[in-house]
């Protein structure tokens, strides 16, 4: 008689949820990750200063997907397993893009020229 653990409905239904939960999860950094980046190429928003906080706040969450990969290792599911690869995927190219976005208004701002100023009373 064998006496391994029998896997229940209600089993099957805790990690049935559990993997809706972590998924949820990988959605929510990698969607924090694209909101920190940002549309830095829209002339109304401050770009520089908010791509770098969002470089930033991006790189923290894309932190937590490493994190989340490393000490998961070995114990996903294919789906868990896929999302998560493809949430570090998508955060990765997204932050080599804003920070080559970053690189060239820096760049540019380097290169401008200073207009003259107005001379004494004049101003």
């Amino acid at each position: 008689m064998s006496h391994e653990p029998q896997n229940t409905p209600r089993d099957e239904q805790a990690a049935y949820d559990a993997s809706v939960r972590f998924i949820g999860l990988v959605h929510a950094l990698r969607a924090s990750a694209e909101t920190a980046l940002g549309d830095d190429t829209n002339p109304l928003r401050q770009a520089r200063r908010q791509g770098l906080e969002g470089v930033k706040a991006a790189k923290r969450s894309l932190g937590l997907l490493e994190m989340l990969q490393e000490k998961t290792l070995g114990n996903l599911g294919e789906s868990e397993r896929e999302e998560l690869w493809h949430a570090l995927r998508g955060v990765r190219a997204a932050l080599v893009e804003a920070e080559e976005r970053l690189a060239e208004l820096e760049a540019a701002d380097g290169a401008a020229v200073a207009l003259p100023s107005a001379g004494p009373g004049l101003e």
